[in-house]
């Protein structure tokens, strides 16, 4: 056991999050974290099932004479978002996240720590070896690659969950319960380069944007936080007026993350260098004066190029891909009618990607409401169009509509004004939640998501809560408690 995690309670529980963390679980990379699953499965003496394209199911018995109370479903994804600051050496397929306490947290050290959904699938496995209470039977529905798609819940087949009652553990707010999500799909620009040779007497130098918060493009996204992408598009516009080339343009990492870095290299003639360096001080100040205080802090590096390009984008080209990134709308669309401060629809400019004489624009829609969703997709394949890019929407995934009946979240409320002598509060995220594609898969299906207080997720600042994990552990066995109940 690590010095992060001793002395920490529930210790169940932080023991397999360390044991997860030192598996590499990256989205559709999931065997070792795989195999970690069978093998606690078979060490723990419990019936499993595995699919197609790896889910995972085990079955932990009811205590004795609870048999026939309900079969309760404990669901959480294995994988995770990989992101890490610059400057930090890592190599997310082989090496283990490094686990630091800080002020009664645990973060990582310079990447993302996995809590998402590394806790949920943690307190699942603490249930299997917990023995300080008593509970009916018990499915650990275990996921693969949610977060780049949600594949492995859209691949579940008929019959291999059988409880009708399901526990979703992958939501970040300490005395929330979650009874809807948004559905969400991406939509992809790609655009073929057109060159000119690159200008004589020229130097080239790469301009890098750092220093975002980023963060997860549904729950981050009326947070008003910057898009590198976005801002970088703003700064080159500050010179139109210079004999400017771009011979390379790259921002963002992740369909479902703000883009918090973005780069571009540019040649720059000697006797311009200076106005560029003024123009990049200015634009920082206007930048502070929108962004501050939710995304205060930005960085604008300018440094030389030593090994030149050879040719660089045509000015007609140039303009053509600045012109659609500045045109791609990026943020919230609109908000809830329903519940306040919930943010409807909304669509993120994730990713630029300059390879193979191609720039390919990635972006991602959410909304709980269908047809907004596929409206908001298609501004955005307007705007790719209208630049004559060849444009690929997503297939996309369902929404999951609050059912304020269920017979789970009236269970879990009662459980938690009880114990906690506060009322939770009753939410819908404006993200992903495997539940949309689980009620889908299985109809009548009554769901419920909660989880402890997580922070920065998708993004390097990503921590999780010490005392809210103990918190969501303990109301986790409650509520399995009161389902043993007449």
């Amino acid at each position: 056991m690590s010095k992060a995690i001793e002395g920490l309670n529930p210790q169940l529980l932080w023991e397999r999050f360390e044991e997860l963390s030192n598996i590499p679980r990256p989205s559709k990379h999931e065997e070792k974290v795989v195999e970690y699953l069978r093998k606690f499965a078979t060490d723990n003496k419990l019936v499993y099932r595995e699919d197609s394209v790896s889910n995972i199911i085990m079955e932990v018995p009811a205590t004795k004479g609870l048999e026939n109370k309900p079969t309760i479903v404990l669901q959480g994804h294995v994988d995770m978002v990989c992101e890490m600051n610059k400057g930090t050496e890592h190599d997310f397929m082989k090496d283990p996240i490094k686990l630091i306490r800080e002020e009664g947290w645990i973060t990582a050290d310079g990447t993302t720590l996995g809590a998402d959904n590394g806790i949920g699938v943690a307190a699942a496995l603490a249930i299997a070896n917990d023995t300080s209470f008593e509970h009916g039977p018990i499915e650990l529905l275990f996921t693969v690659d949610e977060e780049t798609g949600l594949t492995g819940a859209d691949n579940l087949e008929e019959g291999f969950v059988k409880g009708k009652i399901l526990l979703n553990l992958d939501s970040e707010e300490d005395g929330a319960f979650y009874v809807g999500c948004s559905g969400g799909q991406d939509t992809v620009g790609t655009f073929k380069c057109e060159y000119s040779d690159a200008p004589k007497g020229f130097e080239e130098y790469e301009i890098l944007i750092g220093g975002l918060k980023g963060g997860h493009s549904g729950l981050n996204v009326s947070d008003g936080r910057a898009n590198a992408i976005k801002i970088l598009a703003r700064l080159f516009c500050k010179f139109n007026n210079l004999p400017i080339a771009i011979s390379s343009i790259n921002g963002g990492s992740k369909r479902n993350a703000i883009a918090r870095e973005a780069e571009l290299k540019i040649f720059i003639e000697s006797a311009n260098l200076e106005t560029v360096k003024k123009h990049i001080e200015e634009f920082k100040f206007d930048y502070k004066a929108e962004f501050t205080p939710k995304d205060p802090e930005i960085s604008i590096s300018l440094k030389q190029v030593e090994e030149k390009s050879k040719k660089v984008f045509s000015d007609e080209f140039t303009k053509k891909i600045m012109n659609v990134i500045l045109a791609t709308p990026h943020g919230v669309i609109a908000m809830s009618q329903d519940i306040p401060g919930l943010v409807e629809t909304s669509t993120n400019l994730a990713t630029v990607v300059y390879e193979n004489d191609k720039i390919k624009i990635g972006t991602s829609q959410r909304s709980s409401i269908e047809s907004a969703k596929k409206y908001v997709a298609s501004s955005v394949k307007a705007v790719f169009e209208l630049a004559d890019g060849e444009v690929i929407v997503g297939d996309g995934y369902p929404g999951w509509k609050p059912n304020m009946n269920s017979d789970a979240l009236i269970k879990a409320k009662s459980v938690y004004e009880a114990n906690y002598k506060s009322l939770p509060e009753i939410k819908a995220i404006h993200a992903g939640l495997e539940c949309g594609i689980l009620g889908s898969k299985y109809p009548g299906l009554d769901m419920l998501s909660f989880g402890p207080t997580i922070e920065g997720a998708h993004s390097p600042d990503e921590r999780v809560k010490i005392n809210d994990v103990e918190k969501f552990y303990n109301l986790l066995k409650l509520i399995l408690i009161e389902f043993t109940k007449n």
